[in-house]
């Protein structure tokens, strides 16, 4: 007895597909937006000691030049959204005094998250992921530290350490 040759799938496989697809989806959307905050929050991480690396490199470089003065890190000297943040030492935006290579830009627009936004001359605060919290950072002393004003300690070590 000859077998015929089937040319399309049953509807019972079809539903099996898709019910698969679906559960498979299910958990994995989830997983995928947890994946992309995390992201972001290691990015806010390496800028974190990215900055504190480059202030400590221009500190000493001004020691070996015979210069104490304490560098003085100007993060935005254009205040605004998308505007360089984290640029240049002393207010001398010349070449050659840059505190990060490649600066960062600040938030493309209020109610932006997961970026940085320059409140004062010494004072910043990343936007974390959800927006509903901003953790302050000070730059005072050469030191680039959580302030724990407006921040609880946890966003602060999820940042810092």
């Amino acid at each position: 007895m000859l077998l015929k040759k089937r040319n399309a799938f049953t509807m019972l496989e079809l539903t099996f597909v898709i019910v698969i697809i679906g559960i498979l989806s299910a958990i994995a959307i989830p997983r995928f937006a947890a994946t992309r905050d995390d992201a972001t929050v290691t990015k806010a991480r390496t800028t974190v000691s990215s900055v504190r690396n480059a202030v400590a490199a221009e500190r000493q470089k001004r020691i070996l030049r015979g210069d104490f003065t304490r560098p003085i890190v100007d993060l935005a000297l254009t205040n605004g959204y998308n505007q360089p943040i984290f640029d240049f030492y002393d207010g001398n935006n010349t070449a050659g005094n840059e505190v990060l290579s490649y600066p960062l830009r600040s938030c493309m627009a209020a109610g932006a998250e997961g970026c940085w936004v320059s409140n004062a001359d010494t004072t910043y605060s990343y936007v974390m992921p959800g927006g509903s919290q901003t953790v302050p950072f000070i730059l005072n002393n050469n030191i680039f530290t959580c302030s724990t004003t407006g921040a609880t300690g946890a966003e602060c070590r999820l940042l810092t350490e």
